[in-house]
Order: structure tokens, then sequence, then C-alpha cells
């Protein structure tokens, strides 16, 4: 029996479509048009736009590749990803945590010459910025700055997170309170920083 034509496939929630693409391998490239943007833009945001297309790339390789491990109780398949780019940005975690301290310490972003802004915007405010928020997300350990980012730059909710990372919410939480204590006390501890909430989530 087959299932659905393919131009069903955007009415179907990411559980459907990941259950079905097990008989209809084609269907598993509309999870790619959902979220593969959203991804892009987060790993580029922590890597640089040239190792996002690579973590982008292969995040939708393994997925599809573990498709038939999926939780079908997920409805939404946007955690799963992101716990898979996750597990491939912390292999790359010395490169990203060498690019924050380059940045803290001379104010130049040595992601940007990739062709991806480590930053949003290049405003002067924000430039101006760069260097102290690098230095206190260069300290946090690499769990408490996975969380943080998750939520902070991928917007996931406490639950999506701990979807993401396979930990508890409370796991979640404590992570975030930790690794906001820390960067909020870096950012102070500098008397050129104004802290921005909406940087630090």
């Amino acid at each position: 029996m087959s299932g659905p034509p393919p131009s069903t496939a955007p009415t179907m929630d990411d559980a459907e479509i990941v259950a079905q693409s097990l008989e209809e391998p084609e269907l598993f490239a509309t999870l790619y048009d959902r979220y593969a943007p959203d991804v892009h833009r987060y790993a580029a945001r922590r890597l640089g736009d040239a190792a996002a297309d690579d973590i982008t790339a292969d995040t939708f390789l393994i997925a599809f590749r573990i498709r038939s491990r999926y939780d079908h109780s997920r409805a939404n398949a946007r955690p799963w990803l992101y716990g898979i780019a996750g597990n491939l940005i912390g292999k790359q975690r010395r490169a990203e945590v060498r690019a924050l301290r380059v940045l803290a310490r001379t104010g130049h972003d040595p992601l940007a010459a990739s062709g991806g802004p480590f930053w949003l915007e290049d405003t002067d405010s924000r430039i101006a910025a760069q260097g102290p928020l690098a230095g206190a997300l260069a300290g946090l350990s690499a769990p408490d700055r996975h969380v943080l980012l998750l939520i902070a730059w991928a917007e996931l909710t406490y639950q999506e997170v701990a979807e993401a990372l396979d930990i508890p919410v409370g796991t979640v939480r404590s992570r975030l309170n930790r690794a906001r204590r820390k960067v909020r006390t870096a950012l102070v501890a500098d008397p050129t920083f104004v802290i921005d909430t909406a940087e630090v989530a």
C-alpha cells in the first residue's frame, strides 16, 4: 500500500513525514525544505557560512540515515535536527572557541572572512559589543554554551532543548541559569559594555 502523494506532505506533521519516508524516501525532502534555512542560520552564527553549509548537509544526511529510530511521539522534528546539528558543531568546538577568543581579543571576527557574519548585524554598536560578548561565550563550558545558544539563537523552548540534547528539562534550566550568570558577570566586568538582555536571551 502506497502512502500519500508528495503533494500532501506539506499538510503532514514531521513525525508522519519521517514515518512515511521509510516507504517513500523522497518525502524526507519536505523536512529539509522546512528546517534547513534555520539550521544553516544557527550553524553560521556559531561557525561561519562555509562550515554551516557542511553542518546543514551533514545534519540532514544523518537524520535521513537514522530516521527509522525517530520518536514518532514527537510531532515536531526541529529539536531532533538541532540535536544532530549540535553534535556536529560540538566536534568543531575548538574552532568555535578559538574564533570567539580572537574576536574578544582583537574585535576582528575571523569567521566573517569565510563569508558569514558571526553576529546578526554589522552596526557600530554591535561591533563594539562583539568582543566582550564573544569573550563571555568563550568562557562557558561547551554544554552551557550549547544550551544558551539553542535558546537565544535557535529560539527553542526549554522542552525542545531537552529533546534536542536528550537531557531533562531541569538540566536545561540549570545550565541556562549558570550560563546567563557567567555571561552577565563577564559583561558587567567590562565597563565599555552595556548589557542588552536580547544578546544573552
